[in-house]
């Protein structure tokens, strides 16, 4: 194993080393002012070994520059043992009729770190419970950090199903782009997904008494002060069991239409599911559901006058067969939800246009739905628009129910997949 140091190569397998404390650890030495990790390798080893070794054997002038440096390890948390006891349990203590969308602490989270340039080695089931990270981590200093949202379903064989987890890892890997961060491969991705649902089985719901849901985070967790990006990062999923994401549970939101906030503005990140796009929405929304409605409708920043999202969706409206949703144009999320639905309301007949809504056409549409992983595929009883509400058909025999039924159908395993998007965890 190599690494550089000020343009000289030293090869730390001519250095003995001592027994192994953690399975691979990687460790970093981080230059403040050059913003590069001047060094790094995966070795079996501490860190004060480490540090010991690089300080031996490097030239003296290199030697006493290191004291300026910063020096972390990155590396998976440990295992209470070397492979976790699953429960034999088939489900946990709870309560499935009375479940919401809150958090209830599982039993495993699955976690890995790497370098700033390195590759996320494959990481490791931890109990779960809180991370250590420092005060100058990227993340908590420059809100360097993305998040997924998944769900594992129960069959009523017992089998457990994932819905186009590869989507979320598509995703999560173009918002690590525009937020210069290093991300989990595919494959890595969907492994750890399925990792976690295994751990976690016994927290899965009943079918047709909620889902298990998955919350992948992608975290800058380097120590870094001036502006830039951090040095590690940390890849993290953790899971919970939840049902109906709204209060009203399966019944009709009622939207009120923000005017004087914006979720995102052109040329910005609403496009990626980063963590700093969701507390700004919070003063809107609080006020809005304290004056009794469900969520917040935004208008686009530039002109106010075209739809974008639901504070924490898609937004959808129907008039006869046709059904409209804004495009994607570099300040909408493309929901995976979103792209389902697409997809299943061309197959049934339905004309799909993507383009830009304008606010008005909610006075002219029969039906108006939201879309995402957290509330499916919800519909819109009422939206209010400068004091004017507007009322939206609901219920049996509607378009959103046939597209909630279809897409449920899909996700649960009682409607066939005939589109490749379940993967079965085994």
């Amino acid at each position: 194993m190599a690494f550089m140091v000020q343009s000289r190569l030293y090869l730390l397998s001519l250095f003995p080393l001592p027994p192994p404390i953690f399975p691979s650890q990687s460790f970093c030495v981080w230059d403040p002012n050059s913003l590069t990790i001047v060094a790094s390798t995966m070795i079996r080893s501490s860190f004060p070994s480490f540090r010991r070794l690089l300080l031996q054997n490097v030239s003296p002038s290199a030697s006493s520059k290191m004291g300026r440096y910063n020096w972390f390890t990155s590396q998976p948390y440990p295992l209470e043992s070397p492979n976790p006891t699953y429960s034999d349990e088939e489900y946990a203590d709870v309560d499935w009729d009375s479940l919401g969308f809150g958090l209830m602490a599982t039993d495993y989270m699955y976690i890995t770190k790497c370098c700033e340039g390195q590759h996320f080695e494959e990481g490791q089931l931890s109990r779960y419970g809180n991370i250590e990270l420092s005060p100058a981590a990227g993340v908590l200093n420059y809100g360097q950090g993305l998040f997924e949202g998944t769900k594992a379903y129960r069959k009523e064989n017992g089998r457990v199903l994932l819905f186009r987890p590869e989507q979320n890892a598509i995703r999560m890997k173009i918002g690590a782009e525009r937020m210069c961060m290093a991300s989990p491969s595919i494959e890595h991705f969907v492994h750890a997904l399925k990792q976690t649902v295994l751990a976690n089985k016994r927290w899965i719901p009943p079918p047709g008494k909620g889902s298990l849901y998955l919350r992948p985070l992608l975290l800058g967790t380097g120590p870094v002060l001036g502006l830039a990006p951090a040095p590690e990062y940390t890849f993290l999923i953790y899971a919970s069991p939840v049902r109906n994401y709204f209060k009203e549970g399966s019944a009709p939101l009622n939207l009120h239409v923000e005017e004087n906030f914006d979720r995102a503005s052109r040329r910005g990140t609403g496009n990626v599911k980063t963590i700093s796009n969701y507390a700004p929405v919070l003063m809107a929304q609080t006020t809005a559901k304290k004056r009794g409605f469900s969520d917040v409708l935004y208008l686009d920043s530039a002109t106010k006058k075209n739809l974008e999202e639901v504070s924490s969706c898609n937004i959808f409206i129907a008039k006869g067969k046709c059904i409209a949703t804004p495009a994607t144009n570099g300040t909408i999320l493309s929901g995976i939800t979103r792209k389902s639905v697409i997809e299943i309301a061309g197959d049934l007949g339905y004309q799909v246009e993507e383009r830009a809504v304008g606010v008005d056409e909610l006075i002219e549409a029969d039906e108006v739905f939201c879309t995402g992983t957290a509330v499916g595929v919800a519909p819109v009883g009422s939206i209010t628009y400068q004091d004017k509400r507007m009322e939206y058909i609901t219920g049996s025999g509607t378009i959103c129910e046939e597209l909630n039924d279809t897409i449920s159908g899909i996700q649960t395993g009682t409607i066939e997949d005939k589109k490749g998007w379940i993967i079965e965890v085994d």
